[in-house]
Formats: C-alpha cells, structure tokens, sequence
C-alpha cells in the first residue's frame, strides 16, 4: 500500500511540473515565430505597428522563457529524484537529447539577448530581423530534443537488452524512433498555434474592453491569420499522429476513441458515457470516420482495446482528453476562418463584440488543448513509463520524502506563476501601445489617430 501511495504522489508531481511548464514551453517555442513574422511585415511595409508589435511582444516572452527554463530544470532533476529505476534502465539513452536540448536553449538564448539589445543599432533592419531566426530556430530545437525524449519512451529502440540493462546503445536511433517525426510535427505546430491564438486572444480583448487602435487591430488581424493556418497545420498533424497511433500504439487510439472489438469500418465516438459493461451510450457516432482517421481508409480494419490485456489497457477517461482537445482545435480553426471570412469579404463587421469574444476564448482554450493532448498522451501510455519494458510503478522512487517534494514543488510553481503575473502587469501597465507609438514613431502615431477617429 505503501509503495502504492508513492507512486501516485510521484505521478501527480509530474504531471503538476509537466503541465505548469506546458505553458511557458509552448509560449516560449511559438512567440518567437510571431516576433519574426511582425518584424519582417514592418521592414517590408515600412510599418511600424509591425515593429512595435514585435518589440512589445519579445519584452513578455522574455518573462515566460525565465520562468520555463525554471520548470524545465524541475523536470530534469524530478527525472533523478522521483524515477530512479527508469534513468538507471535509460538513462545513458536519453542523456544525448537531454544534453541538445539544453544546448539549443543556450543558443536561443544568447542570441535573444543580443536581439534584445541591437534594436534601432543597424543601418537597415532588416540585419536585426536576421537576429530573430536564431531566436526561432533555438526554441523549435528545444522543443525537437524533449520531444525525441518522450518519443523515445513511447516506442524505445537504439539498444539491445541483457541482463536487465540497455547495452550496445546508438542515441541517434533512439532519437529517431517512428514516434519522432508525428510528435515532434504536433507539438510545434500546436505550440505554433497556441501562441497565436493567445495573442489574437489578448488583441481582441482590448479592443473590446478599452476600443482599441489601429495597432490591435493589426495585431489582431496578423495573430488570427496565423492562428487559421497555424490550425491547419496541427489538424494535418493531429491526422498523421492518429494514423501512427493506429500503426504502433493501437491500445492508445482504442482506449481514446472507445473502440472495444476489432472491426471493419469502424465507426468514431464522439464524447458520450459507459455503462458497467462498458457500452457506449449517449455518445455522437461518426459511420466509419475512425478507420479512416486510422488508415485513410473508410472500410479499413481497426485493433479494438480487447485485444489488449486489461492490465495494459489506458484508463478509458482519456476518451474526454482527446475530444476536448479535437473539439478546441475545431473551433479554433472556424472562429479564425469567420474572422477573415468578415474581414475579407466587407460585407459584415469583423469587429462584432460576438466574434470578438468568440476569439478572446480561443486563448485559454487552445492552452487548454494544449494540457489536454499531454494528458492523453501520457496517461494513453499507461501502464508504462517505458513502452515495453518499464511500468510506472516499477520506475518510481520509493521514498517517503516524495510527499514533501510534492508540497515543496507546488509552492515553488505558485510562487512562479504569481511572479509572472506580476511581472507581467508592470511591464505593460500604464504603458499603452499608443504612447510607445507615438514616442518612438510620432508621424505613424498621429496617422494612427486620424484613422481611429
């Protein structure tokens, strides 16, 4: 029982640091790219909300990527203190990736330091826009090498077994295992994703709350922009991830979509509720579309959860995680093509409280989506911490002290989160775009006016 105790404690603290770090890694992979995009549109169009857009939006991702490096610490030494068992069995296949993806964060960092400080110090801005690919590329690799990690744990390969231990080992190939080249694809576009739907969100709301300028309104119309074709590309990736479920990992596909019996034509579930004999009821059934989300083929054959041994089968819960996450990305993609739907067409107002409201939602939703899709992601491995060869409770610590850990970390991630808020707050407080504008760029500034008014 006690063994029992802590390795429920030991998962809740993971998942606790997984998901409090989730925030500040996917603002700290996607924001960057927002950055760049808004300084290239500024020098190409000699516009300076664009540049102004870049400049305020670099100063909060300074904070989150601060507070990211503190939780991803978390995460490296909870891999030591809390799953023993597991870095001894993987440690020396890992430690590749682990070393890379601190190494690309330096190198991320460095050069967004330099960023930071070489604003209006080039003749032609575009040589400061070149500082900001760097920037871009430092924390798309950061993202890259965890992920190969995680990857790793779902299909491990590069290594052969003896003894109980991992030898003839070759990190390349755990690196690039099939689960690499789908995880790696949707984490980033959704990172990619999230960070511009948290941007359109934020845009939106000022306009509605304080009428916003012709500064928001630019800000809004490039972050949903790429929020429609950001969606796009995590929905290609969520496909292809589905399809490498169904190939590699079917328990997973099966427990999330609630399939129990092998079958042709598999039919999708969406949400709905168990029975005792574990019957779906009350559920959304989609003919056929759950083989072909498999294979990309409506009447193609696909694995059912009973063909699994029930001491390996995922909790069935996990059915929610997937479809509130689908369900997000859905709305997401139609709230951002309505937008420009309005905007292009001129027909309707795209301003419309409604639709504003509509895309101020879509920013803790799509961070929502966000925490939902690791959810399944890890707990759909279950009972494994490694696929195949390590369960959970076999890699987990069996020290009592994890209970204060636990409390310990909690405090740690409160006080960060607060820090942040408020560090937040002061930087932008009582400092409106508008002033900044009309500072650094009085002629745009007093074009701006003319045309709010």
């Amino acid at each position: 029982m006690f063994g029992f105790e802590t390795v429920e404690v030991s998962r809740a603290l993971t998942a606790m640091t997984l998901l409090f770090h989730a925030i500040f890694a996917t603002l700290g992979v996607g924001v960057p790219v927002l950055v760049s995009i808004a300084e290239l549109i500024g020098i190409k169009k000699k516009d300076p909300h664009y540049t102004l857009l870049a400049r305020r939006w670099t100063r909060g991702y300074t904070i989150t990527v601060a507070v990211g490096v503190v939780t991803g610490t978390a995460i490296g030494l909870q891999l030591s203190l809390i799953w023993p068992s597991f870095m001894q069995l993987a440690g020396n296949v890992i430690a590749l990736p682990l070393f890379m993806e601190t190494f690309a964060f330096f190198f991320e960092a460095i050069f967004l330091g330099i960023y930071l400080y070489t604003w209006d110090r080039f003749k032609k801005p575009i040589y400061h826009w070149l500082l900001s690919i760097p920037v871009v590329i430092g924390g798309t690799l950061s993202a890259f090498f965890i992920t190969t990690v995680n990857s790793f744990m779902n299909t491990p390969q590069g290594f052969e077994m003896e003894d109980g231990r991992f030898t003839a080992v070759d990190p390349l190939a755990a690196m690039f295992n099939p689960a690499t080249p789908t995880k790696v694809f949707h984490v980033i576009s959704s990172s990619y994703l999230t960070a511009a739907a948290v941007l359109a969100g934020i845009a939106a709301f000022i306009i509605l709350i304080k009428k916003g300028s012709l500064y928001h309104k630019k800000a809004l119309k490039l972050t949903v922009t790429m929020t429609f074709l950001f969606a796009i590309l995590t929905a290609v990736a969520g496909d292809f991830s589905a399809k490498f479920l169904a190939e590699y990992q079917p328990e997973k596909l099966a427990a999330g979509e609630w399939h129990f019996e092998t079958e042709e034509g598999a039919d999708l579930v969406v949400f709905g509720t168990l029975n005792e004999d574990n019957e779906v009821e009350n559920a959304i059934r989609i003919p056929n579309a759950l083989s072909f989300l498999a294979y990309g083929d409506f009447n193609a054959e696909v694995e059912g959860l009973n063909e699994t041994p029930e001491e390996e089968r995922p909790p069935l819960w996990i059915h929610y995680m997937f479809d509130l996450m689908v369900s997000i990305g859905f709305y997401t993609l139609g709230i951002s093509f309505l937008f420009l739907v309005f905007w292009k067409l001129k027909k309707w107002n795209e301003y419309n409280p409604l639709l504003l409201w509509g895309i101020v939602a879509t920013g803790p939703l799509t961070m929502l989506a966000i925490e939902f899709g690791w959810i399944y992601a890890e707990v759909g491995r279950q009972p494994w911490i490694l696929r195949g060869f390590m369960t959970v409770a076999e890699g987990a610590t069996t020290s009592p002290y994890v209970f204060s850990m636990f409390i310990l970390f909690a405090a740690v991630y409160l006080v960060l989160g607060m820090g942040c808020l408020i560090t937040l707050r002061k930087i932008f407080k009582g400092k409106p775009a508008e002033l900044e504008l009309e500072h650094r760029y009085p002629q745009t500034a007093a074009a701006s006016k003319e045309d709010d008014a």
